[in-house]
């Protein structure tokens, strides 16, 4: 008989002497009802306390990252697409202002046709264009409208010119007003009148210095030029 379940000298000294074999027995299958039942309670209290170790783990563990899969990685992101490019050179050229000046080969042009418009003239102390004077502006400044009107910027000025006879201050109102008359015509033409100037030089610029009626009607005239740009 294991010794660690026999009665204690105490309690064997309480029971009558013809109960003591069977008294013996109960206490041994006591003791080991309740040795079975401490086994269970401790194993239970150990599974337990596992139980709950392992929730707070597994509450307090971050989620695992989604895998990415393959298709999700093949697939290409979104992108903007390219704007067309039948648009861009018309946003281009939107964006970019026609020149307000001629180029140098349209100069050029202007000044062939300058050339050939020959200077106007007036009778004596007159500034009235003539028959003769209308010719010579017409000629060519069709095209020479045609041309400077697609240019704002561009400026052409009409000068105005006297003989010698007679005071400065009156050659001087006389050469602005035969200024003034071949301008009149030209913005009849169509020639902006924003880009023709007037000037009078009076009879300080002659192209003749002879002393005779002759000389003296090729300085009554106008003279176009190229307004310094």
């Amino acid at each position: 008989m294991d010794s660690s379940l026999k009665f204690s000298p105490c309690f064997s000294n309480h029971v009558p002497t013809g109960w003591k074999p069977k008294a013996e027995k109960l206490y041994q299958r006591y003791m080991k009802i309740s040795r079975g039942l401490l086994l269970i309670s401790a194993a239970a209290l150990v599974m337990f306390a596992a139980g709950c170790t392992k929730k707070t783990v597994a509450k307090s563990a971050p989620p695992a990252p989604t895998p990415t899969t393959a298709t999700e990685r093949s697939q290409p992101q979104a992108q903007t697409p390219p704007r067309s490019t039948a648009q861009q050179p018309q946003q281009q050229a939107a964006a970019t202002p026609a020149s307000r000046l001629p180029d140098a080969k349209t100069r050029a042009r202007i000044d062939q046709l300058l050339a050939r418009i020959e200077d106007a003239y007036f009778d004596y102390n007159q500034h009235n264009l003539r028959p003769d004077a209308i010719k010579a502006l017409q000629a060519d400044s069709t095209e020479l409208r045609d041309i400077i009107v697609q240019y704002p910027d561009y400026h052409l000025t009409i000068e105005g010119h006297a003989d010698e006879r007679g005071s400065e201050e009156y050659n001087l109102a006389l050469g602005d007003a035969r200024a003034k008359a071949a301008k009149a015509y030209l913005v009849q033409v169509g020639i902006p009148d924003a880009q023709l100037a007037v000037v009078s030089y009076g009879k300080d610029k002659p192209i003749c210095e002879e002393h005779d009626e002759a000389c003296w009607q090729k300085n009554r005239r106008i003279h176009i030029v190229a307004a310094a740009q």
